[in-house]
């Protein structure tokens, strides 16, 4: 089954995921976005990712619905609006013939993309070869390389530290400091300062533990209140550039080199 006009099927809808289909949506192609049935999606404010709660989620005049089916995805995809199905193992492959799939997980590792998915195929990021896994790869790594499309090769291995962000790397980001569920203290786009409370952590021991801010800033990023987080899972980050809060609901300038990349090569 193919959609008429172009049909791109992307794995992953979380951060950088979502650029991508933004810039597939917004040049006229019709976007399937496959996701498991519970992300784990930081920020939610421009993850289309958050469709799968929400049944809907709008990033800056593009709109994403959740599809129960394949059949009921493409057809919201023909709208011009991208579809988004809790389907991580690729099942819509077996009905749905898409014309390029953009692996878009960030998973750091290959959790099942081939070559032969598709036509052409791509994957962001570390933990493919290009050529073997995916026709070509694109580096995600903060630097000079940012968006480069490999064509033989991988991308620069996971270093496990953010990319600087007015000189503030791994202060950036908070990790759950216990198993449990996340409670929300404040919201994506609040003022936040260091040692402050962001949210708590209810252990199985119904403990509450406290998760500081690691600097001051703006809340950029939470994971979704009543999540359950296991202990050294990236639950938080921060925006650390003052006066512009903003920037918590926008696309990030990575993301949209990165989206840029992905167009230039199916251009």
């Amino acid at each position: 089954m193919r959609s008429s006009g172009k049909l791109a099927v992307v794995r992953g809808a979380g951060d950088l995921a979502s650029g991508v289909i933004h810039a597939l949506v917004s040049s006229g192609w019709r976007v399937v976005a496959l996701e498991t049935d519970r992300p784990a999606s930081i920020r939610r404010a421009v993850c289309f990712s958050e469709a799968v709660y929400d049944g809907e989620k709008t990033v800056e005049g593009v709109t994403a619905v959740f599809a129960e089916d394949a059949e009921q995805a493409l057809a919201i995809a023909m709208q011009g609006k991208a579809a988004v199905l809790a389907d991580p193992s690729c099942e819509i492959l077996k009905t749905v013939c898409p014309d390029v799939l953009i692996d878009a997980i960030l998973a750091k590792r290959n959790l099942g993309t081939r070559k032969d998915m598709a036509p052409l195929t791509i994957a962001l990021g570390p933990g493919f070869e290009a050529g073997k896994d995916a026709d070509l790869v694109i580096e995600t790594m903060r630097g000079p390389d940012l968006g480069r499309i490999i064509r033989e090769g991988f991308a620069l291995p996971d270093t496990g530290v953010p990319g600087s962000v007015a000189g503030y790397a791994k202060e950036r980001v908070i990790h759950a400091p216990a198993d449990g569920l996340l409670q929300a203290r404040h919201a994506i786009g609040d003022p936040v300062y260091k040692g402050e409370t962001i949210a708590e952590i209810l252990s199985p021991e119904d403990l509450q533990i406290p998760v500081p801010a690691s600097l001051d800033g703006f809340l950029r990023g939470l994971i979704r209140d009543g999540y359950p987080v296991r202990q050294g899972l990236k639950i938080a980050d921060i925006e650390p550039r003052a006066g512009h809060p903003e920037l918590c609901f926008q696309i990030s300038d990575k993301s949209r080199r990165i989206a840029q990349s992905v167009m230039e090569i199916l251009a």
